[in-house]
């Protein structure tokens, strides 16, 4: 079977022909060069309003990279025509296998983007014998296609949080749809502003933030405001996650100023080894974990006092009904109010000044968490560690729609394997 057919087969252009198949060599490497010809009598199209009109001469020939075979690069050959149009005027007319200027076809961009998604880019550009920017190229692509063609209906649960992307304070807030039928990133912006999240609301639009029910964020006062604002129809839900992060801190706050009170007395320095012992869960706890547990428990520690305050918390999330909830969380603040632990009582004016917004947990039958953001803040954070080389924010940003956003891509006449 020739190499012709099998390209007609995968890739057939209505108004094009495939000629002769040659080997050659290309910047030092054999590779496969197929010469592409317009058909007989088929007029070119023109670029900008892509109504086809008479040719005005031909441009020097090109190569446009094509999916390898064999272990060989395949190039098509073709020489661009002008396009005479009465109304844009002269343009290089457009081919149906490549985007303006771009030397590779969309099918191989989309071929090196789905490889990306697997391997780091270098690896990607390494075993395809492409370079980094080729590879960034092709998965940008891939990304504004998806983008441009995704479905932003619909949209009812929205979680935001934002990570730490490379040295110092730099940050990325990010918005994920939570909604079960469709987990994904939405957006992200640089920094952790107030403008950044406005930004996000103003491109989603006023009537498709009129549409959002529930929203999982956590306590920063300012992104409150924005939410409150602009998605006024949402229940905005401080969810069990990031409330019990705030007791972890402050029991760990409290570990660390005991082990340094108890060395500068000289005591027997009990809570050595202790940290994950006091703030894992009790099932989460190792057998050795669960000895010492029962051994420091018994000791009156600032610290075992602060851990059982918590655990006693825990019940907090075992109620039905917002009342109840309302009560015993009420309770637990004015006996916590009343102790000399510092921490543990900034812990519980938190609570009580954000009451209504915690109690939304309830109202929303406790089925929206930030687990799911946690995770996609995993996954971030994982393809950030895969991302030596990376060369900006917009770089960065590309890589995470790709691999979180869940996108469409570019239809083609044939799936390769990828």
């Amino acid at each position: 079977m020739l190499i012709k057919t099998l390209l007609n087969k995968v890739e057939n252009f209505k108004s094009f022909v495939y000629k002769a198949v040659h080997l050659e060599v290309i910047d030092g490497v054999e590779a496969l060069v197929v010469d592409v010809q317009p058909r007989t009598n088929a007029k070119p199209e023109c670029s900008i309003c892509g109504n086809r009109f008479g040719s005005y001469g031909t441009q020097s020939a090109r190569l446009y990279e094509y999916v390898p075979f064999w272990g060989f690069q395949v190039f098509f050959r073709y020489s661009p025509r002008r396009v005479s149009c009465p109304v844009d005027g002269v343009h290089v007319e457009r081919v149906p296998w490549a985007e303006g200027k771009e030397h590779m076809t969309t099918t191989y961009k989309v071929f090196l983007a789905r490889w990306a998604k697997r391997l780091t880019w270098k690896e990607t550009a390494e075993i395809f014998r492409s370079s980094w920017d080729s590879v960034y190229r092709a998965v940008q692509f891939v990304v504004a296609y998806g983008l441009a063609n995704r479905d932003l209906e619909n949209i009812k649960e929205i979680g935001i949080d934002e990570i730490q992307v490379w040295s110092g304070h730099k940050y990325l807030t990010l918005v994920y749809q939570l909604d079960s039928n469709a987990k994904r990133l939405l957006w992200s912006g640089a920094k952790r502003k107030v403008k950044t999240l406005q930004t996000f609301f103003k491109e989603l639009g006023k009537e498709r933030c009129l549409r959002i029910k529930f929203v999982c964020s956590d306590m920063w006062a300012p992104y409150l405001k924005v939410i409150s604002s602009s998605a006024p129809n949402a229940l905005n839900i401080l969810d069990r996650f990031h409330i019990m992060k705030k007791f972890n801190e402050a029991i760990d706050q409290i570990r660390r100023e005991e082990v340094k009170k108890l060395k500068d007395e000289g005591a027997d320095n009990v809570l050595v080894k202790s940290r994950w012992v006091l703030l894992k869960r009790p099932e989460n706890l190792t057998e050795k974990q669960t000895v010492r547990l029962s051994q420091i428990v018994k000791i009156n520690l600032s610290s075992i006092k602060a851990y059982l305050m918590r655990e006693d918390f825990q019940r907090f999330w075992e109620y039905k009904y917002p009342a109840c909830a309302d009560k015993f969380l009420e309770n637990w603040i004015t006996r916590t109010l009343k102790t000399n632990l510092v921490p543990m009582k900034k812990v519980a004016k938190m609570l009580r000044n954000h009451k209504p917004l915690i109690l939304n947990w309830f109202k929303a039958d406790g089925r929206l968490s930030s687990g799911t953001v946690e995770g996609f803040n995993l996954k971030a954070k994982l393809t950030i560690r895969k991302a030596y080389g990376y060369k900006s924010l917009t770089c960065l940003q590309t890589a995470l729609y790709y691999t979180l956003g869940n996108l469409p891509e570019p239809k083609l006449t044939h799936r390769f394997c990828g």
